[in-house]
């Protein structure tokens, strides 16, 4: 069981407070207090090495009221309670430290440390922005608490304070955050963009550069916000940049890239880009996009005769799909019934796999995410690479 490590931990700390107790005793009562203490020791052991860590809680929190002064009994127990889910306890066991008189200034400010993660994992955000709030003003623990106010600045989505809090961690600790702050500021442009608002998106796409030199997001919205003002040339010097940044990306602007080609009449120019991306990257969306491009401009024969060439080299069953919808025409009624059972099949192979996955945690989704709905990283979510996949 995950808690069963943590459990653990709380062994030694148990046989501490035993001695202590001992020696902090009278005479007359040291036998009788360490015989109960150590009774109670080996009875939570006996229930952690049965897996019965429900038992083995209740056995330590026994020990810790025996013996109030190990505070750091108390600390392992609250932060076992908010692992299990049970916040409630956790909260209550770190308010009664922190009202307790003669805890030490250090133990003090570790349990309202303790506390304001208790109010996030409880949903509490509003409670544990004012503890950390405070908190940050302490040296000793500013960069843990400037890293919980950003994180519930992210859960509030209010991006203004996460760029103040996330500068401020990187003045204290020299850690870069350009990357975080780039993102941000790419989620204050989509807002402004949605509402309409050009200027304020464009600010905040050159401020995200400036967090970023190469942010491949402001690259995407910088080139959606040219289509959206009609400036296809534009858009695709903005869309050809981030694809030789990140060829990863580049399914995700492709169909808005092509038709910025379309519309500007760069029809030699898209085929030309394809190629030089089809060499960087072996992504089965730039090869079906350049087939496309053939099958129009030279007919089906050359595309068919292109991509038959290409699955060689990079089998897909995308890309078998599409050789399958280009030999329909020309086959017999048995021959077509063969194809599209294959192709079935293969529609079938890749309905079931997930289009993206997370580089820190391996999180699979069918679209992508900017932010990782897991792990929380941002722009670790890429396209799967593979025959069923990209």
């Amino acid at each position: 069981m995950t808690e069963l490590p943590l459990l653990f931990l709380l062994l030694p700390v148990a046989a501490l407070s035993g001695w202590y107790a001992g020696r902090k005793s009278g005479a007359r009562t040291v036998g009788q207090r360490v015989s109960r203490l150590s009774t109670n020791y080996f009875r939570g052991l006996n229930y952690l090495l049965n897996e019965q860590p429900d038992k083995a809680i209740e056995v330590f929190l026994e020990l810790a009221e025996v013996d109030k002064r190990t505070v750091e009994t108390h600390f392992a127990l609250g932060h076992l309670f908010r692992r299990r889910g049970e916040v409630d306890r956790a909260i209550r066991l770190h308010q009664n430290l922190i009202a307790r008189p003669g805890l030490s200034e250090e133990h003090k400010i570790q349990a309202v440390l303790e506390l304001g993660e208790d109010y996030m994992r409880a949903g509490l955000l509003d409670r544990a922005e004012i503890l950390f709030c405070d908190l940050r003003e302490i040296e000793a623990v500013a960069p843990q608490a400037l890293r919980h106010l950003i994180s519930i600045c992210q859960q509030e989505r209010d991006w203004e304070k996460a760029i103040e809090h996330a500068r401020q961690l990187e003045s204290l600790t020299g850690e870069p955050m350009g990357a975080l702050v780039a993102q941000f500021h790419c989620e204050l442009a989509e807002a402004a963009h949605r509402k309409g608002d050009f200027t304020r998106a464009r600010e905040h796409i050159e401020q995200a550069y400036a967090a970023e030199a190469n942010c491949v997001r402001a690259g995407i919205l910088e080139g959606r916000l040219e289509l959206a003002q009609n400036h296809d040339p534009a858009a695709i010097r903005a869309f050809e940049r981030v694809a030789r940044t990140d060829p990863e990306m580049l399914p995700e602007l492709l169909p808005e890239l092509l038709s910025a080609y379309r519309r500007a009449g760069e029809v030699d120019r898209a085929r030309a880009f394809l190629h030089e991306m089809l060499e960087r990257h072996s992504g089965v969306t730039t090869l079906l996009a350049l087939t496309r491009l053939i099958e129009q401009e030279e007919g089906r024969a050359r595309a068919k005769a292109f991509l038959t060439e290409q699955l060689r080299r990079r089998p897909s069953v995308r890309g078998q799909g599409a050789l399958i919808d280009l030999s329909l025409a020309e086959g017999e009624p048995l021959t077509r019934d063969l194809l599209l059972v294959l192709k079935q099949l293969g529609d079938q192979l890749v309905a079931g796999v997930p289009a993206y996955r997370c580089r820190r945690c391996g999180f699979g989704a069918r679209l992508h995410h900017w932010q990782c709905p897991s792990c929380k990283s941002w722009g670790s979510i890429k396209p799967i690479q593979g025959p069923a996949a990209e």
